[in-house]
């Protein structure tokens, strides 16, 4: 009787030692994790979306307008005649989007 009474006694002990770990796991899932891959994919969206014409913000604060675009590239035109050249991920927030263009 009483070896039944301790093993009993122990498993319950392991679902108890076991069990914060399980609750500290689903805490960061969904205030931290969930919300970070949430914030990537719309961020990978933004940036599938940039086209000729935009008017974009790099993350170093430049502004300017895409004038053209390659998988990783993007060439920002400052001014008038300053061209540079940036990696698509350099793109922080596109401020206005070229209107679509007119079919006939």
């Amino acid at each position: 009787m009483f070896l039944a009474t301790e093993a009993g006694g122990n498993a319950g002990g392991i679902w108890g030692l076991i069990w914060p770990f399980i609750l500290m796991f689903a805490v960061f899932y969904f205030l931290l994790i969930r919300p970070q891959q949430k914030k990537q994919k719309q961020r990978s969206a933004m940036l599938n979306q940039i086209k000729k014409g935009d008017k974009i913000t790099t993350i170093g604060g430049l502004h300017g307008t895409v004038v053209e675009l390659t998988d990783d590239t993007v060439v920002v035109r400052v001014n008038d005649t300053t061209k540079m050249t940036f990696e698509r991920s350099a793109v922080n927030t596109i401020v206005s989007t070229a209107p679509a263009a007119a079919t006939e």
